[in-house]
């Protein structure tokens, strides 16, 4: 066995030369965050299974409605400090941990304040489902992705097995929570509730259990918390730009229009979701080379990476139509549009290198930039496209942000 072993590596270690990549490193990392969200997708699938059969088209409209209104309104818990603690980690100042939290659920306190005032709007214009909705959102909001802020210590220490534990218990058991919450009930609130209260308090459960278990050093990084802030006010635009495509359509279409195009996302999304493991193992690698390494051997990495992901979508472009008869018979208008939404997959996929490159060497100012213009051409993308089209016009905007995004980003890394 342990020969086996021996030759495994050097078979590892040979590829190098081809893939200029840390080949070992990413086989054992790669290894148990793949079989994360292998777990994840199967929940996740099962989910979509349930959503699609058990619940009325209207029903899971709104509730996509909500959740990408919620998306919007958690801005506020400034999801770039995940990234900067990941990265402090990864240099040895972890100090910044608890620091960062505490941050992150005072800025959260305002996503909750205006999903209240939200909840006051729609009270007034006679909308009790979603006066309540936004009520349930308002107590969870500044909690819910904050404590996730447990797992910037475990990427940035590597500890990607531990991580993917902690994602595959907290999956199974939110997924299961909502299933059979809509097996007994076809009610929003309780829906709602049964996503929230979960993913809450898996959350906070690990938060706890990560602090006892890799109590973190006293070393902080004095840029931390304010580089993890510039991260964040980047990315606020781009959350917007993420759920506008729903919001959009449900105002001008309705809620059935919103479950039909979540449907037709929901498949690409989840072998994006697959592929952004990337992310998590290129980002602490990065952040120890020198930017002069990563320019000279971006590009063979890229390529490697668009000749797999390339050949994933061509299987999903065959399989899609007999994925959605067996198991979504409800969504079969949802075909064509997942079909054209899978070709962006190939860009945002390799999208992931450059980002993170340009992330690991704290360029703020490209990151600014990239972010920026991208969302806000895909904001302008949507609303034109989404007005005249449709479901139709939401697909191919993404399709040509994600590509414009891609190129964009090349051309600022190969300037830092």
């Amino acid at each position: 066995m342990q020969r086996i072993k021996e030759k495994f590596y050097k078979l590892l270690h040979w590829s190098e030369k081809y893939t200029k990549t840390d080949m070992v490193y990413l086989t054992h990392g790669g290894f148990w965050l793949t079989l994360g969200q292998i777990v994840s997708s199967i929940s996740s699938f099962l989910l979509a299974i349930a959503f699609a059969n058990l619940l009325p088209r209207e029903t899971f409209g709104v509730y996509k409605y909500i959740l990408s209104v919620c998306g919007i309104l958690a801005i506020p818990t400034l999801g770039g400090i995940n990234t900067a603690v990941t990265q402090a980690v990864a240099r040895g100042y972890e100090g910044s941990l608890v620091p960062a939290l505490k941050t992150k659920i005072k800025w959260g306190l305002l996503g909750g304040l205006a999903s209240l005032i939200l909840a006051g709007y729609y009270y007034f214009q006679g909308n009790i489902i979603l006066t309540i909705s936004f009520l349930v959102a308002a107590i969870f909001l500044p909690l819910m992705d904050p404590f996730g802020i447990y797992d910037s210590l475990l990427q940035g220490r590597k500890l990607f097995n531990i991580s993917s534990k902690y994602v595959i218990i907290s999956q199974i058991i939110s997924v299961i929570a909502l299933i059979i919450t809509i097996f007994l009930t076809k009610n929003i609130f309780l829906v709602l509730l049964a996503y929230f209260l979960s993913w809450t308090l898996l959350r906070f459960i690990f938060w706890k259990i990560t602090l006892k278990k890799f109590p973190p050093n006293q070393n902080q990084g004095l840029k931390t918390i304010s580089y993890g802030k510039h991260l964040s006010l980047i990315g606020v635009i781009n959350a917007i730009a993420l759920y506008l495509d729903r919001l959009l359509l449900f105002h001008f279409f309705g809620a059935i229009e919103v479950a039909i195009y979540s449907f037709a996302i929901a498949p690409p999304e989840q072998i994006k979701i697959f592929f952004k493991n990337i992310s998590s193992l290129a980002l602490p690698k990065f952040s120890e080379r020198k930017k002069e390494d990563l320019k000279k051997t971006m590009f063979h990495k890229v390529f490697v990476l668009g000749i797999i992901i390339t050949l994933v979508v061509f299987v999903y472009l065959l399989l899609a139509p007999l994925v959605y008869k067996i198991f979504f018979p409800k969504y079969i208008e949802s075909i064509f549009y997942s079909q054209i939404y899978a070709i962006s997959i190939i860009a945002i996929t390799l999208l992931y290198l450059p980002f993170s490159a340009l992330q690991a060497q704290v360029a703020t100012k490209e990151l600014y930039f990239l972010n920026f213009w991208n969302s806000l051409v895909q904001i302008i993308l949507l609303i034109i496209f989404i007005y005249f089209w449709g479901i139709l016009g939401a697909v191919i905007s993404r399709v040509i942000s994600r590509f414009l995004n891609l190129i964009f980003s090349f051309i600022l890394l190969k300037r830092i």
